[in-house]
């Protein structure tokens, strides 16, 4: 084989290895907790605001 082939080969599975190790990085584990207690979450502070009608879009059928 070409040294040039061989090279090529090489490189390729360096980038290919270097990919890989990148995709697996991370934590895993649960999400962090949000900052907010739980007895402020979920609760909305300004309750005066209308009522929207909800509009039919024509690609609702599909989902």
């Amino acid at each position: 084989m070409p040294q040039t082939f061989r090279h090529m080969i090489r490189l390729t599975a360096v980038l290919v290895v270097t990919g890989l190790v990148a995709v697996g990085c991370g934590r895993k584990g649960d999400l962090d907790p949000p900052s907010t207690p739980n007895s402020m979450q979920n609760k909305r502070t300004d309750t005066t605001q209308p009522q929207v009608q909800e509009r039919k879009f024509f690609l609702d059928p599909l989902l």
